[in-house]
């Protein structure tokens, strides 16, 4: 029996509904197992610029670091995609809470609900037996470097940086979770490019020697995207820089089917923050038919890496699995074969999870 304190940030466009759904879960977890579990809820985003006019208040970023976990919606705003100039975005706020929070792992897992074969655009025969673990470097790179204009404002730059205690630190945690899985490493870089590039393989080799019974292997970003649509069950751990594994890591989406499908859990030496990867998506907002099921299995991460609870991480994850072999889904993992009572809305979607669990 615990008692853990969990701070919902819900933010923008669906990140509200889907994190009501996670939230949900994690109060039916607690009365299971007996756990107590608290709550309090805090501002971030476009909602925190049109409360606060700050995308990340000192008063939300204060409750995260008294937090045991944090369970995170989406940010994100039409109305700044279309200007450029605004000079504060929805954006800003989540790359302070990773900065501030020290959260420089993502851990992405890209796992195949066998039911949601038929899913994805790539032929099943290729998919089946996926099960890739991205850890993307969340706090360095071109995000986080040196940005701006020159010559009148014809000429922009972002500057891409990293030390080599960043690449250390990530490296290790990919390095240790190899060793659970299959002992086998992919660390993606560009290094016949970028000196950047030079130093991450430089850093990994090294770490590398601390773990002879981890296969490494080397990849270019360009063959890995290549590589994750044409063999994606040769990968088991993936390791890259920030602007590789973002590009990387939505692109393996597909392997699941849906990014409604896919949970990701951003970690340091303190608080994690547990959020699903899809965007705010405003085009649904509102409508009820937004996929829980990435949050449901961002609260799975929270429970077993924060709370180290794998028996009721491994509960939520085979609810989830039991609902997709009831034949239940959302309209993004639907086909033409799934009967009309079958699709249903968030809410739907996730008290079928509650009765499984």
């Amino acid at each position: 029996m615990a008692n853990k304190h969990i701070l919902i940030v819900p933010g923008d466009g669906i990140g509200q509904e889907v994190t009501a759904v996670g939230k949900k879960v994690l109060n039916k977890i607690a009365a299971k197992y007996s756990h107590t579990f608290t709550y309090d809820d805090a501002l971030i985003g476009h909602i925190a610029i049109e409360a606060t006019g700050n995308p990340l208040p000192d008063e939300s970023l204060e409750k995260m670091r008294n937090s045991d976990a944090v369970l995170f919606g989406a940010v994100g705003h039409p109305k700044y995609d279309n200007d450029p100039s605004a000079k504060v975005r929805p954006e800003q706020g989540l790359l302070k809470m990773r900065k501030e929070l020290g959260l420089y792992a993502n851990i992405r897992p890209i796992k195949l609900f066998d039911e949601l074969l038929g899913a994805s655009s790539i032929k099943p025969e290729i998919l089946k037996g996926a099960d890739i673990l991205f850890f993307r470097e969340l706090t360095g790179d071109i995000y986080f470097g040196e940005k701006g204009r020159k010559n009148n404002g014809d000429t922009a730059f972002d500057v891409a940086e990293y030390s080599r205690y960043e690449v250390e630190r990530i490296a290790r945690k990919a390095f240790d979770a190899a060793k659970t899985r299959r002992k086998k490493l992919c660390s993606v870089d560009k290094a016949n490019v970028l000196e950047t590039s030079r130093l991450w393989r430089d850093v990994v080799q090294k770490v590398a020697l601390e773990y002879p019974d981890v296969a490494v292997e080397y990849q270019f970003v360009d063959s890995t995207a290549m590589l994750l649509i044409k063999d994606p069950t040769r990968f088991d751990v993936v390791v890259t820089a920030n602007l590789f594994g973002d590009i990387l890591t939505d692109e393996a989406s597909q392997i699941a089917g849906s990014m409604g499908m896919l949970a990701s859990a951003s970690i340091g030496d303190g608080t994690g923050v547990y959020e699903p990867i899809h965007g705010s998506a405003h085009d649904i907002t509102g409508k009820g038919v937004a996929n829980p099921l990435a949050s449901i299995l961002s609260a799975a991460l929270l429970l077993d890496i924060s709370f180290g609870m794998k028996e009721e991480s491994e509960t939520v994850i085979n609810a989830v699995d039991k609902v997709l072999k009831a034949g239940y889904r959302t309209r993004d993992i639907a086909d033409s074969t799934t009967p009309a009572d079958k699709i249903l809305g968030t809410e739907r979607m996730g008290e079928e999870v509650l009765k499984f669990i």
